[in-house]
């Protein structure tokens, strides 16, 4: 992911060298954006980027439409439960949605078109990266699995599904480590300790980086990015539990209820990462490489400390999505030598 995170160090390098607080919600949104392109379409970037090597305008206008989608994914919508008043929009959310959706459409759906033709026209023989491994699909019969339209829906669902979580858990971690500064240097400690300050870490460092891991599994536990799981339905009568739920139940799981239960966890309320280590070893592996390696890069690149006048950061949860109520606002000051950072 060392791409991914030149695009990050882009977006800070700017306010960090001209001593002024960096944004840190701007940088891990535009982080797991530009991992995600990648990743579907061999590309990380939209556009030319901007004269100081932040995002482009595009690549700006593609993370707002995803996270103003997400948003309104998550958000209560009368129509949801009276479907009739749709075209009447008395909360503005169906037009919301509508703006967002061509947005991505205008960025991915070319992106989509032109691939297709390639592989038709036999411009393209071997998969390199997910977009072509959708087209390439076959059925039982040998005929493409995917339409056009399902391949550019399955998209957005993944981009969807993909760049939220590993940015609000990055930001989320490092708020609580500002304000409790001995757990940020035992993530510091163990980034010295098993990587080094002379080079960046890696993806295969991961495995020997507990404590930055259960740093993000606490933030994912204490910080989810909405109150309940995706919905699940019963597909018969089963016992969970020890409740009986029905065939046809819509199930939904509260994840402030598996966090934060107090007949789980002691002082479920206090960021302490250490509750999920076991004999030094993180207790479950968090299934996302993208998020232990947003924040362990973020606290081995800088030293970090509080805004001219704050002395603790606020963990106030925004009313709609479980963010911080306002973005992350740290001063941040290069730790390694100038020779380690990635410029281009």
């Amino acid at each position: 992911m060392g791409s991914q995170w030149k695009k990050m160090k882009r977006v800070l390098v700017h306010d960090v060298f001209n001593r002024q607080v960096v944004n840190v919600r701007t940088a891990a949104q535009h982080y797991t954006g530009s991992v995600v392109r990648k990743m579907m379409f061999n590309r990380r970037f939209y556009g030319k980027g901007s004269e100081e090597g932040g995002p482009s305008v595009e690549e700006e206008e593609h993370v707002s439409a995803l996270f103003t989608l997400l948003l309104h994914l998550y958000a209560f919508s009368v129509v949801d439960y009276l479907p009739w008043m749709r075209a009447f929009d008395l909360d503005g959310h169906e037009k919301k949605v509508s703006e967002v959706m061509e947005a991505l459409k205008k960025y991915q759906e070319v992106i989509v078109n032109e691939r297709v033709q390639q592989w038709r026209e036999g411009k393209k023989m071997e998969p390199e990266d997910l977009l072509d491994v959708l087209i390439t699909l076959k059925d039982e019969d040998g005929k493409p699995l995917l339409s056009d339209d399902e391949i550019k829906a399955q998209i957005t669902e993944i981009f969807l599904a993909t760049v939220d979580n590993p940015s609000n858990a990055a930001e989320w971690a490092l708020s609580e480590m500002l304000n409790q500064p001995e757990q940020l240097e035992k993530a510091v400690e163990e980034l010295d300790r098993v990587v080094g300050k002379d080079k960046l870490v890696q993806e295969h460092d991961i495995p020997n980086l507990p404590y930055i891991t259960a740093c993000l599994r606490e933030a994912f536990c204490l910080h989810p990015i909405a109150p309940f799981n995706v919905p699940h339905l019963s597909v018969s009568d089963c016992i969970g539990a020890g409740y009986f739920i029905p065939k046809g139940s819509h199930v939904l799981l509260s994840r402030f209820e598996l966090g934060r239960n107090p007949k789980v966890w002691e002082n479920p309320l206090r960021f302490d990462p250490k509750r999920h280590l076991k004999d030094g070893v993180a207790t479950h592996w968090l299934g996302t490489t993208m998020s232990v390696m947003l924040l362990a890069r973020l606290v081995q690149g800088f030293t970090w400390s509080m805004p001219p006048g704050v002395e603790k950061i606020d963990l106030i949860e925004a009313d709609s999505l479980l963010l911080k109520n306002t973005p992350l606002h740290a001063h941040a000051k290069p730790r390694l030598a100038a020779s380690v950072y990635p410029i281009n």
